[in-house]
């Protein structure tokens, strides 16, 4: 076959198939020698075998190292925590939220949830949409399975004579039926009134 007409046939397959059927195929084999193609289906499939069995190798390894739930629901609170204070909010607490306040955060989570059994373990689940406006919702820890809530974290707003509004972080815990507020720490945020929640 002519290189250029070669060359103007892988392209326009490439370019139909968006790039599925890539010039080293079988069919090109073929086409270039004009016979038969000297794979034989046996080694197709021994490959495909092998390449079945790797797969297979690295889903078990997966499976063998697979995330602490715990460290799962930490990773979901702090990106939580984030789309509670939206793109207004964040720039203005954010470095003092990681290393005053997070740290806590990921210290009660541990300490709360290391108590569970294993399999209490793999059904936490976290809640996916914070409170907006003015509610003091960021997000709820909860055993998926019976529904029962573990951990509430909330962050209020408080407005302090002639110093300014601060944030006020504090959670509630299922130990005491979500009657006491543990609180976290203080963030200041200004003197000026504070956007609402999400925004």
């Amino acid at each position: 076959m002519k290189k250029w007409l070669q060359k103007t046939l892988v392209f326009l397959v490439a370019f139909l198939t968006l790039g599925v059927i890539t010039p080293n195929h079988s069919i090109w084999d073929s086409l270039e020698n004009g016979q038969q193609s000297n794979r034989t289906p046996s080694a197709d499939y021994k490959n495909v075998e092998a390449s079945n069995d790797s797969v297979e190798k690295v889903l078990s390894d997966e499976s063998e190292e697979s995330p602490d739930p715990i460290d799962t629901i930490i990773q979901m609170a702090k990106e939580q925590s984030y789309i509670k204070f939206g793109s207004k909010i964040a720039p203005v607490i954010e470095d003092e939220f990681e290393q005053k306040i997070f740290p806590h955060i990921e210290k009660v989570i541990a300490s709360t949830l290391g108590s569970l059994d294993d399999e209490s373990k793999n059904y936490l689940t976290i809640s996916e949409q914070p409170g907006g406006n003015y509610s003091e919702k960021i997000f709820h820890i909860a055993n998926g399975r019976t529904g029962q809530e573990l951990l509430r974290f909330h962050v209020r707003t408080e407005k302090r004579p002639l110093e300014g509004y601060y944030y006020n972080f504090h959670y509630h815990t299922y130990e005491d039926d979500f009657v006491t507020h543990h609180t976290i720490g203080d963030i200041y945020y200004s003197k000026n009134t504070p956007p609402k929640w999400l925004s």
